[in-house]
């Protein structure tokens, strides 16, 4: 019989346990997924700095929502196309993904930094300036 580490764990830790989980979960943090894969496939990149941070460069392709107009925006998205958000480090995208999934997109990934997603491009001058 298999024990289980829940009932082994001090209260304390198994909360502590449980909470990072919920971080990893908010931040997006998940077995790496291949976004080259996904940008073939269509996925929509959706950069959720503000205006001016992507008018100073962003990956080209990408749609521009600002993370405080996703509520109002999303409703321009396909909820059945993959999503990769972006911003400057990764935080914003981690709020964007967590708001889109709660509003019933299947497939939404953070890829932290617009500029991790410059690696992924065909065309060697994809950063649009």
């Amino acid at each position: 019989m298999r024990s289980n580490i829940n009932n082994l764990l001090p209260g304390s830790l198994h909360a502590n346990i449980k909470m990072f989980k919920r971080v990893k979960n908010f931040l997006g943090v998940r077995p790496r997924v291949d976004l080259k894969k996904l940008l073939r496939s269509g996925a929509v990149v959706v950069d959720v700095r503000s205006a001016a941070e992507f008018g100073s460069g962003h990956r080209k392709g990408s749609l521009n929502i600002p993370l405080n107009l996703i509520p109002e925006q999303m409703d321009n998205l396909n909820k059945d196309k993959p999503i990769i958000t972006c911003c400057a480090s990764g935080m914003r995208s981690a709020s964007a993904r967590s708001l889109l999934l709660s509003n019933g997109f299947k497939e939404v990934y953070n890829a932290g930094k617009w500029s991790n997603l410059l690696k992924y491009m065909e065309d060697q001058n994809a950063m649009h300036l």
